[in-house]
């Protein structure tokens, strides 16, 4: 498997580039572990609020800090490369804290995504985003697939 992350200096640069080109950058994060139809069609649909998509992808720490010792269930390098096939992510970089924060100071995105499930108030990032001229989208999830059900319905198969 090659190497797919794009180091966050390495994105700065982009980010820059990209800000000379007028092009409108997109900014979302997860986990992502277990890939299913229902992460494919979000990232699908935050690739389509711009010109180019940065997905920020937990940190396999940061996953057993949030989610809990059993998670993820495929490894941060994993998830990275598999992502980094689908046609809407443009670059994908890995963060070890708990928030993108950080990573959302640095970047400035055009424009921050997050699933409709997060109250526009609890989106890490939004008052940055909106303060340097943003916007903040929050996308309907259509399936109600998730990482939790998939090993909920394996665990059953073998019972």
């Amino acid at each position: 498997m090659e190497n797919v992350i794009t180091p966050i200096e390495e994105l700065l640069k982009i980010r820059k580039s990209l800000k000379e080109q007028n092009k409108k950058v997109v900014f979302t994060n997860g986990v992502f572990d277990i890939l299913h139809a229902g992460h494919v069609d979000y990232l699908a649909k935050a690739r389509q609020c711009g010109d180019v998509l940065f997905l920020a992808l937990n940190s396999d720490a940061s996953v057993k800090r949030i989610k809990g010792e059993k998670k993820p269930i495929v490894p941060q390098n994993e998830r990275a490369f598999v992502l980094s096939n689908l046609r809407s992510v443009d670059y994908i970089t890995i963060f070890e804290d708990d928030t993108p924060q950080k990573i959302i100071d640095m970047l400035l995105p055009d424009v921050l995504v997050k699933g409709a499930d997060w109250s526009i108030d609890k989106i890490v990032g939004r008052e940055t985003v909106e303060k340097n001229g943003g916007e903040v989208k929050r996308i309907e999830f259509v399936s109600q697939q998730s990482t939790t059900n998939i090993i909920k319905k394996i665990l059953d198969s073998y019972r």
